[in-house]
């Protein structure tokens, strides 16, 4: 794979704060490896050694609820970071990241990036902010499942894969989800997923192919309550 300092993947993320001298340095320590899809990337627990940067494909962040159910917390997709949190919290990961699709990462060393964070403000801040997003993001997730229906929350997800990572020439969602994984990430029992498929079935909202959704009305969708 290539060298940090001239791959587009850094404008995505928190790396693009580094100097083309910190890049090469990085770029001469970084190890770049191929996952499969259903591959491990870390466990819940896991001290990590360093952060992921995702060149290519999309892996689940979960994390094991009481009841032995997996909930899905976010998505991370090309151009992500993987792991700062823990590294910089020096801290056990508190999340297991599996790719959802074959993918590309690039394994950046922990000393590496605890010298960044240290040494250059411009990319200590751009973590923070990164941090923070984050934090948002878990904060109206929290809210959500508190106050709003399966449905909607169902609604919302098929939503935010359209929007996020769009379709295949036929229309089908590119991200293909197990109704499991549906389940996982709107926080209910994967039977009561796809019972409100196929409510949005029936209404017409969505439709399928085998495994494979297609929205077919947006607006919709948007307003099921």
């Amino acid at each position: 794979m290539g060298k940090c300092e001239q791959c587009i993947i850094k404008q995505f993320n928190s790396l693009k704060a580094l100097s083309k001298e910190e890049l090469i340095r990085i770029s001469a320590c970084k190890t770049s490896r191929v996952i499969k899809k259903g591959e491990v990337i870390f466990e819940e627990g896991d001290m990590l050694n360093g952060v992921y940067c995702v060149r290519n494909g999309i892996c689940k962040l979960t994390k094991l609820s009481a009841n032995g159910k997996d909930q899905i917390v976010k998505m991370v997709v090309k151009g992500d970071l993987l792991g700062q949190r823990s590294v910089v919290g020096d801290e056990r990961s508190n999340l297991q990241a599996t790719a959802l699709n074959d993918m590309e990462v690039c394994f950046i060393p922990k000393s590496e990036i605890l010298k960044d964070l240290q040494k250059n403000p411009d990319f200590t801040f751009d973590v923070l902010k990164q941090m923070a997003k984050d934090l948002k993001e878990a904060d109206d997730v929290i809210v959500n499942m508190a106050q709003k229906s399966v449905r909607q929350r169902m609604a919302e997800t098929l939503l935010y894969i359209h929007d996020s990572f769009g379709v295949n020439p036929d229309g089908t969602l590119s991200v293909l989800l197990s109704r499991e994984d549906f389940a996982n990430i709107v926080g209910t029992a994967t039977e009561s997923a796809i019972r409100v498929l196929s409510q949005f079935k029936k209404e017409g909202l969505i439709s399928s192919k085998g495994k494979h959704i297609k929205i077919e009305d947006l607006s919709g969708l948007s307003r099921v309550d």
